[in-house]
């Protein structure tokens, strides 16, 4: 194992541990909310807020990471935006968070952890070889899903003893350990920075050539946009189909062995990685992940939710490698933070997208057939397959994307 690869586990277990103290207070405040509110809606503006900020200020975000110390940005990012989290357990322990305090502080927590995913991705590829980048890539994967496999399970135990309170501050205490492990990392590691006498808005336009210049990488990042707005209707609607006739601690349970799907995924690529072939397993395992969608919204029962869902989540890791490497490999290494910026941005557009009109769909739907929010879910869930499902079968097929193999 070479030095570089060791680095890269040190930050990379920093981040599990910040993931799955995300995905708790995540996961509890969609269950504070829901049970506040009983709509689909106020769970997924909370989302959306918590999202946008980081979404709009990735670009920049990708010009300071090639711009200043990656590791640092790490730092700062990580530890500010406990600010947000320590501001809504104030509103908690003072008698419970109004969905507006909420709103601001998973905002604020947002704009600072927008300095993270730039230059965490820019710091991959510091340290590691091109060699690396697949197997890295599959415990990258792991770490993004920790939130989702880990997460549910730990709050939903949590909150049968205890309130949303302890999963913010267990949230709270992981960055700390995530700052100590970049700042370990950080000594090590000298961050090239060849953006450094140009003018802002010089680098931002070096960034948005390295994207644009290349019409595969274009394309790629623009399929990957629909994409996420599907991938982003499941993800704020599974929790109100599965409460509307369940429990949180059921919930917990069921989404993280949905996600469990994930794990094996990202293990077998951490050992074997993918060798060839990047498209064609891309537009495979899109195409299945919409079957399963569609599988997963059919039936108000546990078990075929978990069954598809576990089938779902594995899907993910694959098509996300396979994503990772075809853009990775196909822009220069000095522009990787500018370029890390924009792809976040353009690739993540679908998310809007779904936070904003999946919730008042849902809610819409479920009043309209008259069977409740649950099933309106359900019923956004089944199409948004059958539109990932064609996606892949479509676009994805397309030669500009192949090219990008070579």
């Amino acid at each position: 194992m070479s030095n570089g690869y060791k680095k890269f586990l040190l930050l990379w277990t920093g981040e599990l541990i910040s993931s799955i103290g995300g995905g708790l207070t995540s996961f509890g405040l969609g269950i504070y909310v829901f049970n506040e509110t009983g709509s689909a809606a106020g769970m997924a503006l909370v989302t959306l807020l918590g999202f946008l900020p980081t979404l709009l200020l990735s670009v920049p975000a990708g010009v300071l990471a090639d711009r200043f110390d990656r590791r640092l940005l790490m730092m700062i990012g990580d530890g500010f935006s406990g600010l947000g989290i320590l501001f809504i357990l104030i509103c908690m322990q003072g008698g419970g968070a109004t969905l507006v305090q909420i709103c601001i502080g998973v905002t604020v927590s947002a704009v600072f952890s927008s300095l993270l995913e730039p230059s965490y991705r820019s710091t991959i590829t510091d340290i590691l070889t091109k060699e690396e980048f697949s197997k890295a890539n599959g415990l990258v994967s792991l770490a993004g899903s920790a939130r989702y496999l880990f997460s549910p399970v730990i709050a939903g135990f949590l909150l049968t003893v205890s309130d949303i309170s302890l999963l913010l501050i267990i949230d709270i205490c992981t960055f700390f350990v995530t700052i100590t492990a970049t700042a370990i990392v950080r000594k090590g590691v000298k961050t090239v920075r060849n953006a450094e006498r140009q003018s802002f808005f010089a680098s931002l336009k070096e960034g948005w050539q390295a994207v644009h210049g290349k019409k595969g990488v274009f394309l790629l990042i623009m399929v990957s946009s629909a994409i996420t707005m599907f991938m982003g209707i499941l993800q704020i609607l599974v929790e109100p189909m599965i409460l509307s006739f369940s429990d949180s601690k059921t919930l917990g349970i069921s989404e993280s062995v949905c996600a469990c799907g994930m794990l094996a995924a990202a293990l077998i690529l951490g050992i074997f990685g993918i060798k060839k072939g990047y498209a064609k397993v891309l537009r495979i395992s899109f195409f299945f992940a919409g079957i399963f969608m569609m599988g997963m919204s059919l039936i108000e029962s546990i078990i075929p939710i978990c069954i598809f869902g576990f089938l779902f989540f594995a899907m993910l890791p694959i098509a996300n490698n396979c994503m990772d490497y075809m853009a990775r490999t196909n822009i220069p290494d000095e522009l990787q933070g500018r370029a890390w910026g924009f792809i976040g941005f353009l690739s993540q557009l679908g998310y809007v997208v779904a936070y904003t009109v999946s919730g008042v769909a849902a809610d819409g739907l479920g009043a309209l057939t008259g069977k409740g929010v649950g099933r309106g879910a359900a019923i956004m869930i089944f199409i948004s397959g059958i539109f990932m499902a064609v996606t892949s079968l479509t676009l994805l097929r397309l030669p500009q994307i192949k090219e990008l193999e070579k």
